[in-house]
């Protein structure tokens, strides 16, 4: 690299900064230029409960309120810049010993979605399907699905409202009128108003709570990292007034595997919910990516093969390499399980898929990093193969949606916390503890204290919202669900800053 172009760089470098800074100061709220930052732990506060009952099916928030073959569970997702996936369930579930499925063919899927409110100049029509799980074990019933529809509806407007039913218009059985609004094209000057992280939901009083808060802090895309639900129909229930109005990205998690008489299956997760797997030439369901305006969204699977040898390895290589960081300048990936964590649960339990996939995330400069699976909140500074490092990515979990196995608050750097090496086996992939080769660790299984490269830890049931600002600036926020009826309050709060100059230029040439 010449002398001119290192001027260059290094002028633009400091007008980042500056920008951040000028940020701090009339919000006073900390950057990632700050860091990195003293480990922090926030202790769990005992006047809270670890955890909540499941809510009881007859709850009105996941009871059945509609009748025959009229749509419920209504549910959004981004297939395209300029398309939507429209999901829904019609028919009744049936669970016995005995069941008997549905004909997904006797009742039609059908989209009518306008501009305005009542006048739909457009229909999209698409297909539908349903399933059947067989339980090997004994005294468990048997369960057949509604039937599941997924429409396509395409030629949508950027940030334009849309207006739709869902539903049979032969029957007559239209659902009744939902609102969507389309995010921007991709380009470094146009994001999300804000996108919500929400992992480990599951439908306790806990997730009440946590929807409550998503949803008064109104989203514009919710990022779902893994371990929706056991209890799909009433979660679809559930989940309807948020998710039929602001599209809804999943990834599989560790609670969506189940056991079947056939083996090991992903039937609920693989049959509900439609992602943009082929429009980002996955074909998989298990990864996928998408662009939401200026952000390319890279969504991996844990649970299915990772391994530099394989075909999710080969497929993200493509699409990080195909990645146009003057149209998308930020890229955030998301997975279930975390790679970097401090609490004994789940520790070092996805180290194998860490080994195989990070340098490549790496190599093109992720910016941010969502997980779940540890339930409980953690935001690590800057780090790559756990060394502080200025161009890793800001890894983020965010496991405390409110599901049933209750807040994590176990340290592994605690006396008596640190897992003995046949702890957390993953339910997927090899083991692959490591002792710590350097560092303030070198030796140890464990540190003996917060590590360094964990910032932030919280045991609190909430979520999360992205506000992008511009290209290199991001406003991330965690909000404790205990602080749900309090104005403008938050557990932690930061702006993430990516520093293009430094850190794209250096991939580029490790790349060409």
């Amino acid at each position: 690299m010449n002398h001119l172009k290192l001027l260059l760089l290094a002028n633009t470098f400091f007008i980042t900064i500056i920008t951040s800074q000028t940020l701090l100061a009339q919000n006073q709220i900390p950057t990632t230029l700050d860091g990195p930052f003293k480990p922090v732990t926030r202790r769990f506060d005992p006047s809270f409960r670890r955890g909540s009952d499941d809510l009881p099916m007859n709850h009105p928030r996941l009871k059945k309120n509609v009748t025959s073959n009229f749509p419920e569970q209504i549910s959004l997702a981004i297939s395209s810049p300029t398309s939507m996936w429209v999901s829904w369930v019609t028919g009744e579930a049936q669970i016995g010993s005995n069941v008997i499925p549905l004909d997904p063919a006797s009742v039609a899927s059908e989209v009518w979605y306008g501009k305005e409110s009542g006048k739909y100049t457009s229909r999209g029509k698409g297909d539908s399907t349903i399933y059947t799980q067989l339980y090997p074990f004994e005294g468990l019933l048997n369960y057949t699905s509604g039937i599941i529809h997924h429409v396509r509806i395409d030629g949508l407007e950027p940030d334009t409202k849309y207006f739709y039913k869902c539903g049979d218009s032969s029957i007559p059985a239209m659902s009744e009128e939902h609102v969507f609004e389309t995010l921007p094209l991709p380009g470094p000057n146009a994001y999300p108003r804000r996108i919500a992280i929400i992992g480990d939901l599951g439908l306790t009083s806990n997730s009440s709570t946590t929807i409550d808060h998503v949803i008064a802090n109104d989203p514009s895309m919710i990022l779902m990292v893994g371990d929706l639900t056991p209890r799909w129909d009433g979660w679809g229930r559930f989940m309807e007034p948020l998710i039929s109005s602001s599209p809804m990205m999943v990834i599989e998690g560790n609670h969506e595997i189940e056991p079947q008489v056939s083996g090991i299956t992903f039937k609920s997760y693989l049959s509900r919910y439609a992602v943009p797997s082929e429009e980002s030439g996955s074909n998989s369901n298990f990864y996928y990516s998408f662009d939401a305006g200026g952000i390319h969204f890279v969504m991996l699977g844990a649970y299915v093969d990772y391994n530099s040898t394989g075909a999710q390895y080969s497929w993200l290589k493509k699409d990080l390499y195909q990645v146009d960081r003057a149209k998308t300048p930020w890229l955030v990936a998301a997975w279930h399980p975390p790679w970097y964590n401090s609490y004994s649960s789940h520790y070092q339990e996805f180290e194998c898929m860490r080994q195989e996939m990070e340098e490549l995330l790496y190599q093109y400069r992720v910016d941010i990093v969502f997980s779940g699976h540890v339930h409980a909140y953690e935001r690590m500074n800057r780090v790559f193969n756990y060394t502080l490092d200025p161009c890793g990515p800001v890894y983020i979990t965010v496991g405390d949606g409110g599901n049933i196995e209750k807040i994590d608050v176990d340290h592994a750097d605690e006396p008596g916390n640190c897992p003995s090496a046949g702890d957390n086996i993953p339910e997927f992939g090899g083991v692959c503890h490591i002792n710590f080769s350097s560092g303030p660790a070198e030796g140890k299984f464990c540190w003996d204290k917060q590590p360094e490269w964990s910032a932030f830890r919280e045991s609190s049931f909430g979520h999360g919202i992205l506000e992008v600002v511009n290209s290199t600036c991001a406003l991330w926020t965690w909000h404790r669900n205990q602080d749900i009826y309090k104005d403008d309050s938050h557990g932690d709060q930061i702006y993430v800053v990516r520093l293009p100059e430094l850190c794209i230029a250096s991939t580029l040439e490790v790349i060409s």
